[in-house]
């Protein structure tokens, strides 16, 4: 049976695209501009055409020529484009350079011609003088696509994922083809103790100051239904995704933090689900969620990672991989071996179990019944997990945004204006 088809725009290291196929679609071609974030995607899906490119320029036709879909219709295409440009009160947001990944990613759905798009963004751009733009945005669709209208914004808490973070979703259907409903909430989520009871703490291992990973033999027993589909031990662990060979007895992702003792002592004397006054770590709360997990700024802006949460029972920051956890990520996957890329590459990401509810409704609309793929899937080389920015330019045959970067003068400005702007949308 053949499966629908999917394209990532904006696409990280792929939780928007692991949503997609766990819902039962083939993504086929997946657009990163960070050579960095555009390797992790390499790794998790070797199946999938990584393209390591600006959106901009990029036309549709280049991209069903890499992916080589030659004229096989593309159901969905997703993805999150950066919005920056909002201080603009009565001017045409989406012709501010600063807009141009939104105006970018209007053209290549239209260009592409799927079937159904879906665009996602934070809860901000729904908020105050930023709605003007959004509705702006929904009207430069309007002559190809109509939109499922009222919007909504959804929050992953409510779609299994044991954090707080809320994410403005538009769907669109080509005219004529029946538009996706918004997926229904529940009320119950798995808690940071479901997620993270069962890994070791990687204080236990000396081997994870210097590496990001170490094999244990013997891991606890998950209790939580949630931490045994992280494990890949629940029935369903897979849902309709290509089952991926790893090896269960890796904790990855785990390199440690040299914290003070004076930090430990404040980490410890702080209540969960309050925030430590000196370093404003919010500390998780075993039996609630946890508040959202953020990316930091990129390379490009000064290289600032926003800060982990505190465990609830260490008094240390939480491991990239229990990032991981707490975001919906299973354990076979795998990000940059730093905790700066791998945190970005988490905070940057849609969860995969929102993503996934999401791509159900499209697949509803689609009127499609989803299909297991057979056999197993390799993963791709270690060593794609371990580039710098300049390895991983070198490896895509790029130039390196840093290099980039360099090349600049009298930005400094501009990226603070743009800083700014982003900052006020993630409420």
């Amino acid at each position: 049976m053949t499966r629908p088809v999917g394209i990532d725009l904006f696409a990280g290291a792929g939780g928007m695209s692991l949503g997609f196929e766990q819902a039962g679609f083939d993504v086929v071609a997946a657009v990163e501009v960070d050579p960095v974030h555009a390797a992790a995607h390499a790794f998790n899906f070797p199946g999938c055409t990584t393209i390591p490119r600006s959106v901009t320029g990029l036309s549709g036709s280049e991209i069903r020529r890499m992916a080589g879909l030659g004229r096989r219709p593309v159901d969905v295409v997703f993805g999150g484009a950066p919005c920056q440009g909002f201080s603009l009160i009565g001017q045409r947001a989406l012709k501010d350079p600063r807009n141009a990944l939104v105006s970018d990613f209007v053209r290549i759905v239209k260009e592409v011609r799927p079937r159904y798009f879906v665009f996602e963004n934070v809860k901000g751009l729904t908020l105050g003088k930023h709605r003007l733009f959004l509705e702006e945005l929904i009207e430069a669709f309007s002559g190809d696509y109509k939109i499922q209208l009222p919007w909504q914004v959804l929050n992953a808490a409510r779609f299994g994922v044991p954090q707080d973070r809320q994410r403005l979703i538009l769907f669109g259907a080509r005219r004529g083809l029946r538009l996706p409903e918004y997926p229904t909430a529940t009320d119950l989520a798995p808690t940071c103790a479901d997620a993270l009871e069962d890994i070791p703490d990687a204080e236990a291992f000396d081997e994870l100051l210097d590496e990001d990973s170490v094999e244990v033999e013997r891991w606890p027993v998950p209790r939580s239904e949630y931490a045994r589909e992280m494990r890949c031990l629940a029935n369903d662990s897979w849902h309709y995704g290509h089952v991926r060979e790893w090896n269960p007895k890796l904790l990855t992702s785990s390199l440690r933090t040299h914290h003070t003792a004076i930090s430990r002592r404040r980490f410890d004397r702080t209540a969960e689900g309050e925030v430590e006054p000196i370093s404003r770590f919010f500390k998780l709360p075993r039996h609630g969620v946890s508040n959202t997990l953020r990316a930091g700024t990129d390379s490009a802006r000064g290289a600032f990672t926003s800060p982990r949460p505190i465990h609830y029972a260490y008094a240390r920051c939480i491991t990239v991989r229990e990032m991981a956890r707490l975001h919906g990520f299973p354990d076979w996957f795998r990000f940059h071996v730093t905790k700066w890329h791998g945190a970005r590459q988490i905070g940057n990401a849609v969860p995969p179990p929102l993503a996934r509810a999401i791509a159900r409704s499209v697949m509803k609309a689609l009127d499609a019944r989803p299909s297991r793929p057979r056999g197993t899937t390799e993963l791709g080389d270690p060593a794609l997990l371990s580039m710098d920015m300049s390895e991983a330019a070198q490896f895509w045959g790029i130039d390196s945004p840093i290099a980039r970067r360099n090349k600049k003068s009298g930005a400094r400005k501009r990226r603070q204006e743009d800083i700014e702007a982003q900052l006020a949308l993630e409420i």
